[in-house]
C-alpha cells in the first residue's frame, strides 16, 4: 500500500505527539476503508508518466545560481524518513488551510490536486489526496465533538514541528503553503489568517510569511516585501537582506528531502532572485 509511506515516515520521525496521533488515525482509516477504492484523481489524471519538474533549471542571472550546488544533492541522496515526515506534515497543514473557511470547495480540491501533481508528480498527487481526505474526516469528527478544537490540534502540530525539524524545513513548508494559497489566482483572507497562525506557531515571522506570499509578484513594493526590507533601506542593507535570504532558503539546506522538494526550493530561489534584480535595476545597483 504505497499511500501509507508518507504516514509511516511521520510515525517514524515524529512518533508521539499530535502529528503522530493524526498519522495513526489516517493509517488506521486507510486500512479500514480499503483506500484503493477511495475517490481520487480521475482516470485521465492517473495515466501517463511522471514528467521531470520544470523547476530544475539554471537561473542565468547574477546572484544565486543552480551551478553552485547542482551536483550536491545528487551525490548526497536523501533521508526517506525525514522526507516522508515532512510530506505528511505538509499535507496536514494543506488540508487545514483548504478548509480554513469551514468548507471544501471543488475548485480548492482541484487546485490542491494540481499543486501536488506539479510538485510531487502523479503518484504523489494520488497519495496526497487520499491522505487529505482522511484528514478532512478527522477534522470533521473532532469539530463535531468539540467545536474549535482542531485549530488547537494544528497549532500543537506546529509546535511539535518547531521542536523537531530545522528552520529551513519550516520555511519550505510555509513557502509551499503560500504557493497553494496563490495557486487559483485568488488569495482568500481566511486562508492567509490560517497561514499566519501556522507561521507564528512554527516560530517564524509574519515578515517571512509575507515574503513567501509575494514571491513571483512584479511590483517594486512587492519585491521589497520579498526581500523583507523597507524601500527606505540603504543599498548595503538591501544587499545584506538578499544574502540573508539566500542563506535561509538555499536548496542545499533541504537536500535530505528529495529532488522534488529541492526543485520547489529552486523555484523559490529563482523568484527571490527576480525580486532582487528588480530592486537592483531600480536603484542602479550591480
Amino acid at each position: 500500500m504505497a499511500k501509507a509511506k508518507w504516514i509511516g515516515g511521520a510515525l517514524g520521525l515524529l512518533s508521539g505527539g499530535p502529528i503522530g496521533a493524526l498519522a495513526g488515525f489516517v493509517l488506521g482509516s486507510l486500512f479500514d476503508n480499503l483506500v484503493d477504492d477511495a475517490p481520487s484523481l480521475n482516470q485521465s489524471e492517473q495515466q501517463g508518466t511522471y514528467q521531470q519538474n520544470a523547476y530544475q533549471q539554471s537561473y542565468g542571472r547574477s546572484g544565486y545560481s543552480q551551478s553552485h550546488y547542482g551536483s550536491t544533492y545528487r551525490t548526497q541522496g536523501f533521508d526517506q524518513e525525514a522526507r516522508n515526515g515532512f510530506l505528511f506534515s505538509l499535507l496536514t497543514l494543506m488540508a487545514y488551510i483548504i478548509k480554513a473557511d469551514g468548507k471544501i470547495m471543488h475548485s480548492e480540491m482541484e487546485t490542491a490536486r494540481r499543486f501536488l501533481r506539479d510538485t510531487f508528480g502523479q503518484v504523489g498527487a494520488a497519495e496526497g489526496e487520499r491522505i487529505m481526505l482522511r484528514l478532512f474526516e478527522q477534522q470533521k469528527q473532532q469539530e463535531q465533538q468539540s467545536p474549535g478544537s482542531y485549530r488547537q490540534t494544528i497549532l500543537n502540530c506546529c509546535y511539535q514541528l518547531r521542536a523537531t525539524v530545522g528552520a529551513s524545513e519550516l520555511l519550505q513548508i510555509v513557502s509551499l503553503l503560500a504557493l497553494l494559497i496563490k495557486a487559483d489566482g485568488v488569495v482568500d483572507s481566511s486562508e492567509v489568517n490560517a497561514l499566519r497562525d501556522i507561521t507564528l506557531a512554527l516560530g517564524l515571522s509574519e515578515a517571512e510569511m509575507n515574503s513567501m506570499l509575494n514571491l513571483g509578484s512584479t511590483t517594486l513594493e512587492q519585491a521589497y516585501t520579498v526581500l523583507e526590507v523597507s524601500p527606505t533601506a540603504t543599498d548595503d542593507e538591501v544587499r545584506a537582506a538578499y544574502k540573508r535570504l539566500v542563506l535561509k532558503h538555499h536548496p542545499d539546506r533541504i537536500a535530505n528531502l528529495g529532488p522534488d522538494v529541492i526543485a520547489a526550493a529552486e523555484q523559490k530561489m529563482k523568484a527571490i532572485n527576480e525580486a532582487k534584480d528588480l530592486i537592483y535595476k531600480h536603484r542602479g545597483m550591480s
